[in-house]
Parts: C-alpha cells; sequence; structure tokens
C-alpha cells in the first residue's frame, strides 16, 4: 500500500512516467525530483501516518525500494511494529 500511494503522488502529481516503476532497480535520483518535491512527497505520507520522518536527504542516495523499505521501517517503528491503513477517507 506504501509503495502505491507514493508511487500514485509521484504519477498524479509530479506528472512522473509510470513506467519508470517497472524498473526494479530504479533509483529515487532517476525520478528527478527537486528537494521540494522530496518534501511534498513525504508530506504526503507523514499526513498519512502522522509523524515527521526523520532525515530525508538521504532518500535521493537510495534506490526506489530501499526508499520505501527505509520508510516503512520508520512507520512500523513508531507505531508498535504496525503498518496502518495509510489510506485518507477518500481513497477508502
Amino acid at each position: 500500500m506504501l509503495e502505491e500511494i507514493i508511487k500514485n503522488y509521484l504519477i498524479n502529481t509530479k506528472g512522473k512516467d509510470p513506467a519508470l516503476f517497472t524498473n526494479p532497480a530504479l533509483q529515487v535520483a532517476e525520478l528527478g525530483l527537486d528537494s521540494l518535491d522530496m518534501v511534498e512527497m513525504l508530506f504526503e505520507i507523514e499526513d498519512r501516518c502522522g509523524f515527521q520522518l526523520p532525515d530525508p536527504t538521504r532518500y535521493p542516495k537510495m534506490s526506489f525500494r530501499d526508499m520505501l523499505a527505509d520508510i516503512e521501517a520508520a512507520i512500523r517503528e513508531h507505531n508498535g511494529g504496525e503498518l496502518p491503513d495509510l489510506r485518507l477517507e477518500a481513497d477508502k
């Protein structure tokens, strides 16, 4: 679900080509996001999970998969090991 939220955000809000996400080795840097784009993307997740993610400046150096895993780990740590339903009411 987290992956879908981020991909949909990047496709629908930032105009990224959905074909980019078929590459399992996709690097965050290949998405061409500037620092404001990264902050806005993370705000989307933070709004849904209710806390601020630590040190977003490291994400551009990661693969897309590693970034997803890192964000999921932070969410689980904040929620006692659980991954809450991150869908907004409008998404349900």
